[in-house]
């Protein structure tokens, strides 16, 4: 009886597999990014593609939007799927302003370092060509400035009204100097912990629900995004065609083996059948999905210099991190496509994949330039 209830369960539990494959993914105007699980974009997603607090909108200019529980609207510039961040921007240009009362109670995001910083107003006339002020919250007489410098503000707090002191996201720790301000016009980098589905999708697959009534997370390896539903839904009839006629069988061989354990001696004649065809165990096959070491280290490997410039179709912001490139910081770039990263970002990325996470164009192992040079 045991191969019919694994038939029944195929049969069954198909319909609930593939549930998920009923979410595509969406857009955000014509250049926007896929908008996948967690998130979901509301009115063209159902509620089951995505996970409670991930919501996104699209406004009438094709931008995609995220409202937080205590902050309001922002705009969403970017999604790390991989690295599980995404990337917000002011829809006023005034991200300092936001800062000011920002609270993530209520949402799924954190942030990935804070740092304190000291708001002040000033005078203009104090601060002119000596501060970076803050544009947006200054006019003409007083000037807004924000430094992470304790010693700065307790030294203008006679000149300066201090606003306030706030726990400020950033991507990474300002080492502080006296004189130092900023006019804080980066954007905000948050991420999440809660669905877990970096290792997922580090490893190319996709994350999502089991199904439509269950929170249990799943990584499928077989979807892509943006693909077609139609090739799941040809699968599952595929399935019950095969399924039903071998569900038939094994009701024929149950009802012979029943009638077979009557007759005297069927049963240590079956028994010895039984023994005689087990097969051997087999050894498992190994897989390996990324690039040897010794692959990954003959990619071209660079030092950035001052310019901070790279050869190739790249900006200046690593795509796997979504940090910035600073002077002196060591990149890997692939063959064939030029696409450069981070060193350590793309060395653990070509361990789990042999594609370019940008293009996912599969290069040549046949490289041996793994000089670093000065950009």
């Amino acid at each position: 009886m045991d191969i019919l209830d694994i038939f029944f369960a195929l049969l069954f539990l198909f319909p609930h597999i593939y549930a998920r494959d009923d979410c595509p993914v969406s857009v955000c105007g014509y250049t926007g990014f896929p908008i996948r699980f967690p998130f979901r974009l509301q009115a063209r997603q159902p509620e089951n593609c995505g996970y409670p607090g991930f919501n996104l909108t699209c406004n009438s200019q094709g931008l995609t939007v995220i409202k937080l529980p205590l902050s309001g609207e922002f705009f969403v510039r970017a999604i790390s799927y991989a690295t599980q961040e995404i990337q917000l921007y002011d829809p006023n240009n005034c991200l300092p302003q936001k800062l000011l009362s920002l609270s993530l109670a209520g949402s799924p995001f954190v942030a990935a370092v804070y740092q304190n910083y000291t708001f002040l107003s000033c005078p203009a006339s104090f601060t002119k060509s000596r501060f970076t002020p803050i544009d947006c919250l200054s006019n003409s007489t007083t000037s807004v400035l924000a430094t992470p410098s304790t010693a700065l503000a307790n030294s203008m707090s006679t000149t300066c009204r201090i606003l306030a002191t706030l726990a400020v996201p950033v991507t990474r720790q300002v080492q502080t100097e006296d004189g130092f301000s900023t006019n804080l016009d980066s954007d905000l980098f948050l991420t999440w912990y809660e669905p877990a589905c970096s290792a997922c999708e580090i490893q190319g697959g996709i994350c999502g629900l089991l199904s439509n009534t269950s929170q249990e997370l799943v990584c499928d390896y077989n979807s892509t995004a943006g693909g077609s539903n139609k090739g799941f839904q040809v699968f599952r009839i595929i399935c019950v065609s095969i399924t039903v006629p071998a569900l038939t069988c094994a009701v024929g061989i149950a009802c012979f083996a029943c009638i077979k354990d009557r007759v005297p001696g069927g049963s240590a004649q079956r028994s010895a059948t039984a023994v005689a065809a087990e097969p051997q165990p087999q050894e498992p096959t190994i897989v390996t999905m990324g690039l040897d070491q010794t692959t990954i280290e003959s990619y071209q490997m660079l030092v950035l210099g001052e310019s901070r410039r790279l050869p190739g179709p790249n900006d200046t912001t690593c795509a796997i991190c979504l940090s910035e490139y600073l002077t002196k910081e060591t990149v890997r770039c692939i063959p064939e496509c030029k696409h450069c990263f981070h060193a350590d970002c793309v060395d653990e990325w070509l361990r789990l994949n042999s594609t370019c996470p940008v293009c996912r164009n599969n290069p040549s192992p046949a490289h041996a330039d793994s000089n670093s040079n000065n950009v």
